[in-house]
C-alpha cells in the first residue's frame, strides 16, 4: 500500500448496478461520505431520470456561491450520509470533466479534513479518473465554424456517419462517447481536429495524491438488464414525464444536461417524434447499450476489484485498512 497519501475508496459499475445501495452501507459502517460521480446528479432538477438519492437535509449554502471560488464545499444529507457534487448546477449551466476534478477534489479534503472516508462513487468513467489519476484536462476553446460544420454533417450524412469519422480519428472515443448524443459527438470531433491530437489523448496523467482502492459491481448481463428494464418502468411511475416537462418548461429543451438517456427519449415524445411506448422502449434499449459501454470502460483498469456483494467488499476495505 501506499504512504502518506489520502485514502479513497472508489465504488464503479454500470448504471442499475447497486452501486448506491453498497455505498451507503459502506458508509455507515466505515464512516464515510460519498462524492457523487455522476455527469447527470450534479444538476438541480433531474432526479428520477438520474435516480439520485432521496435528499433529507440541504445544505444552507448550497447555490450561493460558484463552484469556481467556493471555499466550502456544500453537499446534501441522504440516509444520514453527506454526499457531494449533487445539484450543484442549473441544466443550463455548463460543467466540465476539469470542473469536477477541481470540485472533487475539494470535497475529498473537507471530508480528511472531519476525519471521513472520502467515496467516490458512480458511473461516469472519466469522472473517476480524472480524480484517481490526477488528469491535467486542458481547456480547448470553441470553435464556432467547426463546430457549425459539424453539425451540419450530422444533418446531412446522420449521426451514425460522423461518429464513425470521429472514431477513424480516435478509436478510443467508441468506448467513453455516448454515439447517439450528438453534442458529446459534436465535442470530441471538435477537440480532435483542432488539436490534431485524439479527443481520448488530451489528459495528461500525474502522480496521484491519493492511495485508492477501487471496486467494481458486476451483476451478470441478464440481471443487469432485467434491472434496468426495472428501474426505466418505476422512473415511469415515479413521474419522469412530469419531471421533464416541468424542466423544459423552466429551461426549454436544448440543454447539454437533457441529452441524457431518459430525458431525451422523454423530449423526442413531447415533441410528437415517437410514442410513449417507443420511448420507454429506446431508453431500456440505450441504457443497456450505455451499461455495456461502461463495462467495456472500466474492465480496461486491472486495479478494479470486482464484486458482488457488501461481505466481498468488507473484506478488500479490512486488508486495505490494515
Amino acid at each position: 500500500m501506499e504512504t502518506g497519501k489520502q485514502k479513497i475508496v472508489a465504488i464503479v459499475g454500470p448504471t442499475g448496478s447497486g452501486k448506491t445501495s453498497l455505498s451507503i452501507e459502506l458508509a455507515k459502517k466505515y464512516g464515510g461520505e460519498i462524492i457523487s460521480a455522476d455527469s447527470r446528479q450534479i444538476y438541480r432538477g433531474m432526479d428520477i431520470g438520474t435516480a439520485k438519492a432521496e435528499i433529507e437535509t440541504r445544505d444552507k449554502g448550497q447555490g450561493t456561491s460558484s463552484s469556481k471560488s467556493m471555499s466550502h464545499v456544500s453537499c446534501h444529507t441522504s440516509h444520514g450520509i453527506p454526499h457531494y457534487l449533487v445539484d450543484t448546477k442549473d441544466p443550463d449551466e455548463d460543467y466540465s470533466v476539469a470542473d469536477f476534478k477541481r470540485d472533487a477534489d475539494l470535497a475529498i479534503a473537507e471530508i480528511a479534513r472531519k476525519g471521513k472516508l472520502p467515496m467516490l462513487v458512480g458511473g461516469t468513467g472519466l469522472y473517476v479518473w480524472a480524480v484517481l489519476d490526477n488528469l491535467d484536462i486542458p481547456e480547448i476553446k470553441a470553435d464556432p465554424a467547426l463546430r457549425e460544420r459539424i453539425e451540419r454533417d450530422i444533418q446531412e450524412k446522420g449521426l451514425p456517419v460522423v461518429f464513425d469519422e470521429l472514431v477513424a480519428l480516435d478509436p478510443e472515443a467508441a468506448y467513453i462517447v455516448d454515439p447517439k448524443n450528438p453534442r458529446r459527438v459534436v465535442r470530441a470531433l471538435e477537440v480532435a481536429i483542432i488539436t490534431g491530437k485524439p479527443f481520448t489523448a488530451q489528459r495528461i496523467k500525474k502522480e496521484s495524491p491519493y492511495n485508492a482502492l477501487k471496486l467494481g459491481i458486476n451483476p451478470s448481463p441478464q440481471i443487469l438488464r432485467e434491472r434496468i428494464d426495472l428501474r426505466i418502468d418505476a422512473m415511469m411511475g415515479d413521474g419522469l414525464l412530469a419531471e421533464v416537462e416541468q424542466l423544459i418548461k423552466k429551461y426549454g429543451d436544448q440543454c447539454v444536461a437533457f441529452d441524457a438517456i431518459g430525458y431525451r427519449e422523454v423530449i423526442d415524445y413531447l415533441k410528437g417524434k415517437i410514442s410513449l411506448n417507443q420511448a420507454i422502449l429506446d431508453m431500456k434499449s440505450n441504457t443497456w447499450k450505455y451499461a455495456k459501454r461502461q463495462m467495456t470502460w472500466f474492465k480496461r483498469d486491472n486495479e478494479i476489484h470486482w464484486i458482488n456483494d457488501f461481505q466481498a467488499a468488507e473484506e478488500l476495505l479490512k486488508k486495505f485498512f490494515d
